[in-house]
């Protein structure tokens, strides 16, 4: 990708990928995403592509808690809130992320930050060093 020549996956800019059918775009993609839309997709999926593409005009969000969903080129530009176990997280699909999962971009896990010890530790563990 480069930015003086405008996106483009794997040789093919935004605009070709939107012109070739979907057997075309699925053979471009790695194996694990080709593997599964080759052997169709969910009603799941289904229905949630129509809610999105439908959306996509309005700008309003759509909901889900389908984080194995494959981003194709007919859902670039639409925002989509997906479920991360506890929250919503905000999605914005661009074209980078096309074939990549949108779980992908709604971590489940926060980071862990130590910092000083909390209640109930020992009397041991709540020793801190000066340096």
């Amino acid at each position: 990708m480069s930015s003086r020549r405008g996106f483009t996956y794997r040789g093919f800019s935004l605009e070709e990928l939107g012109q070739k059918s979907m057997d075309e775009f699925i053979s471009l993609l790695p194996s694990r995403q080709r593997r599964s839309l080759t052997r169709g997709m969910n009603t799941e999926h289904i229905k949630l592509m129509e809610k999105i593409i439908e959306s996509k005009e309005s700008k309003k969000p759509v909901r889900t808690h389908c984080r194995d969903f494959i981003i194709l080129p007919e859902i670039i530009g639409a925002l989509v809130h997906v479920y991360n176990g506890r929250e919503f997280i905000r999605v914005n699909i661009l074209p980078e992320m096309l074939g990549h999962y949108l779980g992908e971009y709604a971590p489940t896990c926060k980071q862990v930050k130590h910092s000083a010890p909390g209640i109930g530790a020992t009397r041991s563990s709540q020793f801190v060093p000066l340096k």
